[in-house]
């Protein structure tokens, strides 16, 4: 029966998915984000069979474990569009090392601004890094790790629904760019939307997500220490 319920979990994630990404790919909204629609289905889902959520977290850390080696898979791409990264290093390094900057001490700013308690600041400095460099990043400067990581996928989450959009309005088209910023500024779910675009696009992403989180890591002590001196 556990096993049943393991196949059952894993089942409903992948259908969950492969809908949102049919969806998504022949409407083309941004309402219809696949992270976003594809958890509101497997909410749904077990809502409405009854099934508790601690039913489901064995099938869910089975494709947790699967994230490593789908993430090492990115360098896939990114060797495909090599030529791209040896055109514009200059301007990759520059524009995803300003944008985690720009992205710490925004998000700290707005925290001194609101009054926000000590905690809840640190806690939302590496709001656009993945899960693992935002907890390690919130734990050692005396945040909350779950909180980041709340905040992590909040940021995630509205970065993949509405950056494409924002992007377009902006008038920003050119496929480096846009992944660049997608993956500076919403991490993993910015670069799956960024495949979503093309290649090109996800692989500037996946590259971006991994200098962000370099970035920030390397560069938050600095920015604590400056936003906590006032």
């Amino acid at each position: 029966m556990h096993g049943l319920t393991i196949l059952f979990s894993v089942l409903l994630t992948v259908g969950a998915y492969l809908l949102s990404k049919a969806l998504y790919l022949r409407y083309r909204h941004p309402l219809l984000n696949i992270v976003l629609l594809g958890a509101g289905l497997v909410i749904a889902t077990l809502l409405a069979l009854r099934i508790p959520y601690q039913s489901y977290v064995p099938g869910q850390r089975i494709m947790t474990w699967l994230l490593g080696p789908a993430t090492v898979g990115l360098a896939v791409p990114l060797y495909r569009q090599r030529s791209l990264l040896r055109r514009h290093r200059r301007e990759i390094f520059a524009g995803v090392g300003l944008g985690a900057l720009a992205s710490m001490l925004t998000a700290g700013l707005i925290a001194l601004a609101a009054g926000l308690p000590k905690d809840v600041l640190l806690s939302l400095l590496p709001k656009s890094v993945t899960i693992p460099f935002a907890v390690e990043i919130a734990r050692i400067h005396g945040g909350s790790p779950g909180l980041a990581s709340a905040i992590v996928v909040a940021t995630g989450t509205l970065g993949s629904v509405f950056g494409g959009t924002l992007l377009t309005w902006a008038g920003i088209k050119a496929p480096v760019a846009r992944g660049l910023a997608l993956g500076t500024g919403a991490h993993g779910q910015g670069t799956a939307m960024a495949f979503m675009e093309g290649e090109r696009q996800g692989s500037m992403a996946g590259l971006a997500m991994t200098l962000a989180g370099i970035t920030t890591a390397t560069f938050a002590p600095l920015v604590v220490r400056l936003l906590l001196r006032h």
